[in-house]
């Protein structure tokens, strides 16, 4: 083992730990030994940010790059390679199996997007959206040698997603697209920052049960840069005043309708969270969402 392995097996260990990953999720943590930072952050020095300022690497050892810490990408837009622990702690929620077909909104250069490909495997499928022209090219150029990832130069929020086991978003919204929920499959896992005016809020876990219902929880709180495309200022404000009374922690499912009751935690147009859990043993046999015509992920071009 050479030094850099070396540094990247500690590093896999130390964010996952931080995280509370089990150690038996050795899939998890043998994906961030594997992957190699260094090769989806461009040359060195790099940018570091811990707390509220960049400090630059020393030198262009990729060594310094495996620490818990965000890696700039556009520092003058505050646009990073996020924090490792963070996005272990969301992988971990997410349970990607071999297979899977995957959407990663915000994609970036394309590092997390290759940890995800370590964990569904050449048998899955992974399409990962990127909105920033410069970002995209990079990604596509980093992941060209993985056949089952497919950049997409566009911003995953609207029109017909590719139906998907697991949504994966890494910029800030202030509510559900019903893109996102309707591309998920019957128990499919749907993870993003649901954030407020000033891009803080929580990552909010949904799976789907049936075509209306859908699990929910907040796994941690998380500051994003916004996702174009999944934000409405109005909706902001009123989120950032529902966090401040400190009750997220008690959302339990999401409804997929008009009519809030009164376990409404926080309302849209058409869906809202409720502080109500689902059922134990429920079994919906309302499953037509997946029914529908869909584009054949494999047919889509890269």
């Amino acid at each position: 083992m050479n030094y850099l392995e070396a540094h990247r097996k500690h590093y896999s260990q130390l964010v996952t730990a931080i995280a509370g990953v089990d150690p038996t999720n050795t899939r998890l943590i043998s994906a961030f030994a594997t992957v190699k930072r260094e090769d989806y952050l461009g040359p060195g020095p790099w940018k570091i940010r811990a707390g509220a300022k960049y400090s630059i690497t020393p030198t262009e050892d990729p060594a310094f790059l495996y620490q818990d810490v965000l890696v700039a990408l556009k520092s003058e837009e505050s646009i990073n390679n996020g924090q490792p622990s963070l996005h272990a702690r969301c992988l971990d929620a997410l349970q990607v199996s071999v297979g899977d077909t995957i959407l990663h909104v915000g994609a970036g250069t394309g590092y997390y997007t290759a940890i995800l490909a370590e964990l569904t495997g050449p048998s899955g499928n992974i399409f990962a959206y990127e909105i920033d022209d410069e970002l995209a090219q990079c990604a596509s150029e980093n992941l060209k040698h993985r056949e089952y990832v497919r950049v997409q130069d566009c911003s995953g929020t609207i029109g017909d997603l590719p139906v998907c086991d697991v949504i994966y978003v890494n910029a800030g919204a202030t509510g559900l697209t019903s893109s996102w929920l309707d591309a998920l499959k019957i128990t499919g896992r749907l993870l993003f920052p649901l954030t407020s005016t000033l891009g803080s809020g929580g990552m909010l876990l949904l799976q789907r049960v049936d075509e209306a219902l859908y699990s929910a929880k907040f796994i941690s709180s998380a500051s994003f840069i916004p996702c174009i495309g999944a934000r409405d200022e109005k909706t902001a404000f009123e989120l950032a005043e529902t966090f401040k009374e400190g009750s997220a922690l008690e959302v339990k499912s999401l409804h997929r309708s008009k009519s809030p009751d009164d376990t409404c935690w926080f309302k849209w147009e058409d869906c809202w969270l409720s502080t109500n859990p689902i059922p134990p043993g429920y079994n919906s046999t309302r499953m037509k969402a997946n029914k529908r015509m869909r584009a054949d992920p494999a047919k889509l071009s890269r």
